[in-house]
């Protein structure tokens, strides 16, 4: 019988090709987002620099160290925006990818997860703009020396506003990892429930690490980071009784 070694690497190419399709929607989508934004970029980063520029003296203001930041820190702003408003889009493309190798009862715990992972980072970044974003320029500039006037280049700002967005947004994640953790069996709820109280240890002092160094900014951080490990273990107790012990071998989708 003869063998053809090429019929071998069929499969594996098939979902290199996919893959590959899948990167290029994505780039496309950011691209996309990315060139309705970029006329806009001044009026984002006015968006992002008020709460900063409400809190500074009126002979202070944002000031741009290098030649081209005026025009790059708008820029990449919008770049991080456009990343932002697809990340629905990019977890779509990665589920179309990856779900045909999941069972029925797989999806069907996969799917919630996804759409509440989105809707928890989205909520994290709302977070950290509309509630910690305002009393973390206030620490900062509240303490500046009198004779030290606050003048904050571009670039910096947008760098720690990304930073502060960013952590919010995947601290925010803690439900569905908790979850996650108690559904794949890593650990049990009874586990997780007898370490809480080096787990809210451990929240405030990741809490303490990543955000400004201010108390309010640590406690805005590490409250949520407690609630929601809590609110992980509430829905672990509801759904891991429902997870199944085995995988069926005819329990995979066409």
């Amino acid at each position: 019988m003869s063998h053809d070694p090429n019929t071998d690497d069929t499969p594996l190419m098939s979902h290199f090709a996919e893959l590959r399709t899948r990167f290029i929607r994505i780039l496309i989508a950011v691209l996309v987002v990315f060139l309705a934004l970029v006329g806009f970029s001044r009026q984002l980063y006015d968006f992002i620099s008020n709460p900063l520029v409400a809190l500074l003296p009126n002979e202070a203001s944002l000031i741009a160290t290098d030649v081209a930041s005026s025009f790059l820190a708008p820029i990449r702003l919008s770049f991080f925006v456009a990343l932002f408003i697809t990340v629905p889009f990019i977890l779509a493309q990665i589920w179309g990818f990856v779900s045909p190798a999941l069972y029925r009862h797989e999806k069907r715990t996969a799917i919630p997860l996804l759409l509440s992972s989105i809707v928890l980072f989205y909520t994290g970044v709302a977070f950290a703009y509309f509630v910690v974003l305002v009393p973390a320029l206030k620490f900062f500039v509240m303490f500046a020396p009198d004779n030290v006037l606050p003048m904050t280049d571009i670039d910096s700002y947008l760098n720690f506003v990304v930073k502060l967005f960013l952590v919010f947004g995947v601290m925010f994640e803690i439900p569905v990892l908790t979850l996650v953790l108690v559904l794949v069996r890593l650990v049990s709820v009874q586990s997780l429930a007898s370490k809480r109280r080096y787990i809210i240890v451990a929240c405030f002092g990741i809490a303490a690490i990543v955000t400004p160094p201010d108390g309010a900014s640590m406690l805005m951080l590490a409250i949520p980071m407690c609630l929601l490990f809590e609110l992980g273990l509430v829905l672990a107790r509801l759904l891991v009784k429902d997870t199944p012990q085995q995988l069926p071998d005819n329990d995979k989708s066409a």
